[in-house]
């Protein structure tokens, strides 16, 4: 094999395994989707910091409010779908929330959590429910979740449906960063990264 063919087999054989190594961008399920841009602001409590899509419990405090977050615009009434990948850079704790589907008022609170326990099972907080395993230190992991108010809220990992849960209400929002559970602790690090959203 020539020094040239060598090269361009070397260059398709690193990009084929960059390709393997990271999840996909793509939405899930059949649109047609239209992208959107909402708005958020950063929640940053207790021992929660944020920097640009890096998300911080600095502290291994069992109680009170432990976060580091982004809260998006609330959204009412269709079929609206999340995207993003997260990469936990250190985990010392435990039982840390990744991904929030909340209702607004006049039921507002928390509807649907995804957090991560230091082994790397990620769970649903509302029932226990193993959503997937492997979300280990340094591995990175695509969400997408797809959220038909008022019908059903389907949860992918990776391009793969694993979780549904009844919907009703009619206002929600969305949130992803780092919070400590009622049972979780830090410290813990998240890195987000191709946040994107669409509706139908």
């Amino acid at each position: 094999m020539s020094k040239r063919l060598r090269i361009v087999a070397g260059l398709a054989l690193a990009t084929g395994l960059l390709a393997a190594g990271s999840p996909a961008l793509a939405q899930v399920e059949t649109g047609p989707w239209t992208s959107e841009s909402p708005s958020f602001n950063v929640q940053q409590r207790g021992c929660g910091t944020v920097s640009g899509l890096t998300f911080t419990l600095t502290c291994s405090t069992a109680s009170g409010d432990q976060r580091a977050e982004r809260r998006y615009a609330t959204y009412t009434g269709g079929t609206r779908q999340f995207e993003g990948s997260f990469r936990i850079t250190s985990l010392g704790g435990t039982r840390i929330s990744l991904k929030q589907t909340f209702r607004d008022a006049p039921t507002a609170g928390p509807f649907w959590m995804l957090a991560v326990e230091r082994g790397g099972r990620l769970y649903a907080v509302h029932g226990g429910t193993t959503i997937a395993t492997g979300a280990t230190v340094g591995t990175t992991v695509r969400v997408n979740t797809v959220h038909n108010v008022g019908n059903e809220h389907r949860t992918y990992i990776n391009g793969s449906r694993k979780h549904t849960y009844a919907s009703s209400g009619t206002s929600f929002y969305d949130k992803f960063g780092a919070y400590r559970t009622s049972s979780g602790q830090g410290p813990a690090t998240v890195v987000w990264s191709n946040i994107r959203f669409w509706r139908k």
